[in-house]
C-alpha cells in the first residue's frame, strides 16, 4: 500500500513539474510575441513622426525660430527663406523630397533636440492608439517622449509636461519610475556627427511605453488552462485518496470478518462439544437407568442449544437490519420496567463476580413510544458489554433522566475503557476491542452495531464517553414521541 502511495506521489509531482514547465514556456512565448508586437508598433510610430518632421514648412519655421533664438543675423534667415524658395521651385516632386530630406538631415545634425520639441501630442496619441490596435494590444498603457538633454519627459499620455516654445502645459504630470525604467523604448531622431573620434551617434530622446497590467494579461491566457489543470489534478488526487480509503476500510472489514469467524467458531465449538458429550452420556447403559442423570444431561443439552440459538439470533438480527427487512412494533413502553427486568437478569452474573449494579431511575416520565423487544435487547446488550469489559471488580450504574422531549438512558462502567481510535469504530459490525484469536472477552462484535441501529430506528441519539483504564459511559436519548414513523433506516 505504501509503495502504491509513493509511486502515485512521485507521478503526481512529475506531472505537476511538467505542467509548470509547460505554463512557464507558454508565458515566455506569449511575452516574446507581445514584445515583438510592441516594438513593431513603436517602430511604425517612429517612422510616422519622422515623416511629420520632414514637412518643409515646419522645418523652415523651426529653422527660423532656432536662428532667432541664437541671435543670428538676418542674412542667415534670408538664406533659409531662399532655401525654401529653391525647394518649392524644384522641377519635380522627387527633387523637392530630396532637397527637403537634405534640409531635415542638416537640421538633425545641428539641432536634433528641436525635433522632439515639435512633436504634436495629439498626433502622437493618435499614432500610438492606431498601431496598438493594429497589433491587437488591448491592455492599458502609459507612454511618453523622454528628452536626454532635459532629463525629463516632454510629453506623457497625450499631455505636455513642460513649456515648449509657444505651447503651454496642458496637463503637467509627475512621471513615475515605471515608465522611465520601461523595457519598451525606441530612440527618436537619431543623427551622426563627424568628430575626431569618428562618427558619434546623437540620440536626443526616446519614445517609451509601459504596460502596468502586462503580467496579468500574460497570465490571463493560461489561467483557464491552469484552473482546469488544478481542478482535474485535484479530482485525480481525491479519487486516489478515496480508493486508498476504501481499500483500507475493506482491509479492516476483512480483518474484522476473519475475527468474527474465529470467534463464532470458538463460541459454537464449546456448546457443540458439550452437547455431543451429554448425548453420548445419555446413550450409556449406566446413565439410561438413572433418571436424574438423564434429566441433568438433557437440561445441559437444552441450555447449550439455547446458547447457540441466541448467538444465531444475533447474526440473523443484524442481517435483517442490514436489509432493512424489519418494522418496529410500536407501543407505549414503560422504560423503567424493561430496565428492572434486564438488571434482574444481568445481576446474576455480576453477583457471581462480587460486583455491583446500581439502578438510579430518576426519570419522572418513564413512558416512551417504542418497540419493547428491541429496546429490551438494547439494554441487555449494553449491560452485557459493561460486565464483559470490567475485568476486575464490576461496578456498573444504569440511570435515567428526563429531557424536554424525551428520556436519557445512561450506562456507566469502571472497566477497561476505550481509546479515541477505538471509539470511532465501536458501532461497526464485527468490531471488537479485543480482536484476533484472543477469547478472554467473548462475543461477535455485533452488539453495539445492533444498539446503534435500534437507536437510529427510534429516531434517537447515542453518545459515548470513555477513557482507557477509567471506564465508559453510553448515553442514549429516546424521544417520547418520534418525529415520524420510526422505521429502520
Amino acid at each position: 500500500m505504501w509503495l502504491i502511495i509513493l509511486v502515485m506521489a512521485i507521478s503526481m509531482i512529475g506531472i505537476g513539474v511538467i505542467q509548470l514547465q509547460w505554463f512557464r514556456s507558454s508565458i515566455e512565448q506569449d511575452e516574446k510575441n507581445f514584445d515583438a508586437k510592441v516594438m513593431i508598433a513603436l517602430g511604425i510610430v517612429k517612422e510616422r513622426l519622422m515623416e511629420d518632421a520632414r514637412n518643409t514648412d515646419i522645418v523652415i519655421k523651426k529653422w527660423e525660430d532656432y536662428y532667432k533664438s541664437k541671435g543670428s543675423k538676418s542674412s542667415l534667415l534670408n538664406q533659409i527663406r531662399t532655401y525654401k524658395s529653391i525647394i518649392n521651385a524644384a522641377p519635380s516632386k522627387l527633387d523637392r523630397q530630396k532637397l527637403n530630406f537634405d534640409l531635415t538631415s542638416t537640421e538633425m545634425m545641428i539641432n536634433p533636440e528641436s525635433f522632439l520639441e515639435r512633436v504634436d501630442k495629439d498626433k502622437l496619441d493618435k499614432y500610438i492608439k492606431h498601431e496598438m490596435d493594429q497589433q491587437e494590444i488591448v491592455i492599458p498603457y502609459d507612454y511618453g517622449i523622454y528628452s536626454n538633454r532635459a532629463e525629463s519627459f516632454l510629453i506623457m499620455n497625450g499631455h505636455y509636461t513642460a513649456q515648449i516654445g509657444s505651447n503651454q502645459n496642458s496637463s503637467p504630470a509627475e512621471v513615475g519610475n515605471a515608465l522611465y525604467n520601461s523595457e519598451y523604448q525606441i530612440s527618436l531622431f537619431n543623427s551622426s556627427l563627424l568628430s575626431s573620434n569618428g562618427d558619434d551617434e546623437v540620440i536626443p530622446g526616446y519614445l517609451k511605453v509601459y504596460f502596468p497590467t502586462k503580467s496579468r494579461y500574460l497570465w490571463s491566457s493560461v489561467i483557464p488552462s491552469l484552473i482546469m489543470s488544478i481542478l482535474f489534478t485535484g479530482l485525480v488526487l481525491f479519487c486516489f485518496g478515496y480508493v486508498i480509503y476504501v481499500i483500507q476500510r475493506q482491509k479492516k472489514v476483512s480483518e474484522m470478518k476473519t475475527d468474527f469467524i474465529n470467534n463464532m467458531t470458538h463460541e459454537f465449538k464449546t456448546p457443540i462439544a458439550t452437547i455431543s458429550l451429554a448425548a453420548d452420556s445419555i446413550g450409556s447403559p449406566m446413565i439410561l437407568g438413572n433418571q436424574e442423570k438423564v434429566k441433568r444431561f438433557t437440561n445441559i443439552i437444552k441450555q447449550e442449544n439455547s446458547r447457540m440459538l441466541n448467538q444465531v439470533e444475533k447474526v440473523l438480527q443484524m442481517a435483517m437490519l442490514d436489509k432493512k427487512d424489519f418494522q418496529l412494533k410500536l407501543s407505549r413502553v414503560d422504560l423503567h420496567e424493561l430496565i428492572e427486568q434486564a438488571v434482574e437478569h444481568v445481576n446474576l452474573k455480576i453477583a457471581k463476580r462480587n460486583g455491583i449494579l446500581r439502578a438510579e431511575l430518576k426519570a419522572e416520565n418513564k413512558f416512551i413510544t417504542a418497540d419493547s423487544t428491541h429496546i429490551s435487547n438494547l439494554i441487555h446488550n449494553l449491560l452485557d458489554n459493561a460486565e464483559k469489559y470490567s475485568p476486575e471488580k464490576v461496578d456498573i450504574t444504569i440511570s435515567t433522566k428526563n429531557k424536554s422531549d424525551g428520556i436519557v438512558l445512561s450506562i456507566t462502567d469502571k472497566g477497561l475503557g476505550m481509546t479515541k481510535d477505538q471509539l470511532k469504530n465501536i458501532f461497526e459490525k464485527f468490531f471488537r476491542v479485543h480482536t484476533g484469536n484472543i477469547h478472554d472477552i467473548k462475543g461477535f462484535g455485533l452488539g453495539l452495531s445492533y444498539v446503534k441501529a435500534i437507536v437510529d430506528a427510534h429516531n434517537g441519539k447515542i453518545n459515548v464517553k470513555s477513557e482507557p483504564g477509567k471506564g465508559s459511559t453510553f448515553s442514549i436519548f429516546l424521544p417520547s414521541k418520534p418525529n415520524d414513523t420510526p422505521i429502520a433506516k
